[in-house]
């Protein structure tokens, strides 16, 4: 399939120098469980055929190596106005080289939660969220009290919270329970068919959350809000994906880090830092390299503006006003390499955590995988279902489109996306700490869904 105009040439300065023009190309998924009831099926002008090699292309010359990037950019990349800016483009500018940018206001006007959630004083409307929010549970993080390198969580009625949060404002920006942030919501989860937002076309390719619907029970797309002051430690976002983060009202100042940096702000120990503006970093002794990181990406996100934070890239979050944020974590074909690396990553860091009982323990690499999926949430062989889900759908799509072009999300799409699976469950199969997984009661089995997978891929690859 071909669709869409042809990319064009980033024209004008960065954000405060350089501005890229975009047009408005969105698709509109206000309603999760309807996704959910159906194979996803989004705008015809994901991909086209120019894109897709530019793709295959780039990753072929990888040799199998992630990308990343060692220094920061100067400034963030904003896209104005909307305009000229394709998929085609965003894949260019930003998926591929791995780098952050920031989408205008312009890009968000329209979205149910900006006209009905943010009072005309640009303020959380707080009597609106209690009409139609008020009994939900959430979960809020004590911003004020390290937990490891976090927050510690509590459960409350949005009612409790919001009375908390107009206290806090009432008396100062203090309270002597701290500062709390309602963090992780799965609003669109709990009310799927409520009209909260519509999804830009450049972030429709989500897997993360396609696998989580087909099963209909969880998904990536969280709700935050909080009082000027609320605060998220500096991490990495879930299994190295991608997330995307608007602010419905407020404004946030982001420090980010290219994949690598984190490493210089290491302490001593190995530990990565709870927070990267203590003078805690200054001092030598106790982070011997941190001398060597470059300075962090700094953005100072507005009401409406929308955040792409690119794959690995170590962040911290604060909030300058009262805020309330709509945010998304989701893989592709773009970055599940650097999925898959970090999950073998996360593997090795258990095997040698308890490496002294391997001897003596039986079963001793069953257990490393549930040690493994109670610490990262995931382990190989709940991977290897994530693989399968998306790449059978992606299967199916090739097939229909065959015999019908336009089926489905797009043959190019479809096609780039079972190549990208192909390479990683390709890696996958041959893992020593893979073929020790029981997949006797895998359907299909992972050597037979990578053969058809390299089949359909070839088929695609004819001109």
């Amino acid at each position: 399939m071909r669709a869409g105009p042809e990319p064009q040439a980033l024209v004008g300065q960065k954000r405060g120098d350089l501005r890229l023009l975009v047009p408005r190309l969105v698709l509109t998924v206000s309603a999760p469980a309807e996704v959910r009831r159906r194979v996803l099926r989004p705008v015809r002008s994901w991909m086209d055929r120019e894109t897709r090699d530019l793709a295959d292309r780039h990753f072929r010359g990888l040799g199998g190596d992630v990308p990343g990037v060692g220094q920061a950019p100067g400034r963030v990349a904003f896209v104005s106005e909307p305009g000229a800016f394709s998929y085609a483009d965003f894949v260019r500018s930003f998926l591929l080289p791995n780098l952050p940018c920031v989408f205008s206001s312009a890009f968000t006007q329209g979205w149910g939660s900006r006209r009905r959630w943010v009072t005309p004083a640009g303020r959380p409307d707080f009597d609106h969220l209690l009409r139609t929010y008020g009994d939900v549970v959430v979960p809020v993080a004590n911003c004020g009290v390290q937990e490891y390198n976090s927050n510690p969580k509590e459960h409350m009625p949005l009612r409790d919270y919001i009375t908390y949060w107009k206290e806090y404002i009432q008396v100062g920006y203090s309270s002597p329970r701290g500062c709390l942030y309602l963090k992780d919501w799965h609003l669109c989860r709990d009310f799927p068919m409520e009209d909260v937002f519509t999804l830009p076309v450049y972030f429709s390719s989500d897997w993360l959350n396609e696998f989580w619907d087909a099963l209909d029970v969880d998904d990536y797309r969280f709700v935050y809000a909080g009082p000027a002051g609320s605060w998220s430690p500096f991490h990495a976002d879930i299994f190295r994906s991608f997330s995307w983060s608007v602010n419905v009202c407020g404004r946030k100042k982001w420090l980010l880090f290219p994949p690598g940096q984190e490493e210089a702000l290491r302490d001593r120990h190995g530990n990565l830092p709870y927070d990267v503006t203590s003078p805690a970093l200054c001092d030598t002794h106790l982070h011997p390299q941190s001398q060597l990181a470059g300075p962090p990406l700094e953005i100072t996100q507005e009401a409406g503006e929308m955040v792409f934070v690119p794959s690995g890239w170590h962040h911290q979050v604060h909030n300058l006003d009262d805020t309330i944020s709509i945010n998304h974590n989701w893989i592709n074909g773009f970055n599940l390499a650097n999925m898959w690396r970090f999950l073998q990553q996360e593997l090795c860091a258990v095997q040698e955590e308890v490496s002294e009982w391997r001897d003596s323990m039986p079963d001793w690499h069953h257990h490393c995988q549930v040690i493994m999926r109670s610490c990262s949430g995931i382990n190989f062989e709940e991977f290897y279902h994530f693989l399968k889900v998306i790449a059978e759908k992606r299967l199916l799509v090739l097939r229909e489109a065959a015999a019908e072009d336009g089926a489905g999300l797009g043959f190019e799409q479809a096609a780039f996306d079972a190549g990208r699976i192909t390479e990683v469950l390709a890696s996958l199969v041959v893992h020593p700490d893979f073929q020790r997984v029981d997949t006797s009661a895998f359907s299909p089995q992972p050597k037979e869904l990578l053969q058809r997978l390299r089949e359909a891929v070839y088929a695609a690859a004819a001109p």
